[in-house]
């Protein structure tokens, strides 16, 4: 993304210049029990308006280094309706950070007291079930875990102006595993 289009879908304030290396931390095993949690709180507020919610991201795949950063897919009906779920994930203590409506309608909330970016997408939206793929590709398959490591250990050590650069970054080596995953699920030898 350009810092035009950072800027653009920045909702609350000015977006963070990071401008340093990406500290990736080893594996930590609370992770799961830290999305767990947010799960609980985000099912409470919203009921039946959470079609799936999902951990997602490198902090999902047992065994990979990450950012220290809890992601989560959550999918309601329809995100640009945000009087239908915005409200009460604010009440809840989320803070709506990101609106990007010419991408998927994708919104992306932080949390009251855990340090992660909760992913809000359509029901039917593409953007899932790549998530998906690519997060069972990692937890299934060690040769395409360690590619990826070694692409974010690489890319880490650079200095990035947003953090959003180094997840840009990552796109190519992103788009060969889930092809790859694409292609396994297929049935083909790829």
């Amino acid at each position: 993304m350009s810092e035009e289009q950072i800027r653009a879908a920045h909702v609350a304030g000015e977006p963070r210049v990071h401008d340093a290396p990406i500290y990736l931390a080893e594996y930590d095993p609370a992770w799961p029990d830290l999305f767990r949690r947010e799960e609980e709180r985000i099912r409470a507020a919203l009921g039946d308006r959470v079609l799936l919610i999902e951990h997602v991201g490198s902090t999902s795949v047992p065994g990979l280094a990450a950012k220290p950063v809890i992601d989560i897919c959550l999918v309601v009906a329809d995100t640009s309706d945000e009087g239908a779920y915005v409200p009460a994930l604010e009440a809840a203590g989320y803070t709506l950070w990101i609106r990007e409506p010419e991408w998927f309608e994708h919104r992306l909330f932080k949390g009251p007291d855990t340090n992660l970016n909760l992913h809000v997408y359509s029901r039917g939206c593409g953007e899932i079930e790549r998530y998906l793929l690519f997060r069972d590709r990692l937890r299934t398959n060690e040769e395409e875990r360690e590619l990826y490591l070694r692409t974010k250990r690489q890319l880490a050590a650079q200095t990035w102006k947003y953090v959003q650069n180094y997840a840009d970054a990552k796109t190519a080596v992103v788009e060969q595993i889930i092809a790859r995953a694409r292609a396994s699920a297929a049935g083909s030898p790829r």
